[in-house]
């Protein structure tokens, strides 16, 4: 499959805002007190959880959601049941690779970034979404 004219900087603009959200993520996370765990972990085919960190003795798997100002949709919408399912099966995933669930459990968080035209990003954290 070929990409039309223009659609790798569209792609490579669309992988930098990702990654611009997510460091945003961490270091609204890290100011909380967490700690980050990993980022960007992959699981094959089955999909990417964004950063995995550590609230006291919650292991914390984070969805992140960047969008510019005025997009067609809230990053918050973005979480559906069908992407919270999956979540939930790579929170598992992660776990069982990793020496099993910590003793206050799991839980699955969003962090919604939304990239104004002008001013400052708005970060919105929102705990157990799934």
């Amino acid at each position: 499959m070929s990409v039309g004219a223009g659609g790798g900087a569209r792609m490579n603009a669309r992988g930098a805002m990702g990654r611009y959200g997510e460091d945003m993520a961490a270091r609204r996370l890290s100011e909380a007190g967490m700690t980050i765990v990993e980022r960007n972990w992959r699981c094959g085919r089955t999909g990417e959880i964004d950063i995995v960190a550590r609230d006291g003795d919650v292991l914390v798997v984070c969805e992140v959601k960047t969008r510019r100002g005025g997009a067609f949709q809230h990053p918050m919408a973005a979480v559906t049941p069908q992407k919270a399912e999956r979540l939930r099966g790579l929170a598992e995933r992660w776990v069982q690779g990793h020496g099993g669930a910590p003793p206050g459990g799991v839980r699955i968080d969003l962090v919604g970034v939304l990239v104004p035209l002008r001013g400052a990003p708005v970060v919105e954290h929102v705990r157990g979404v799934a």
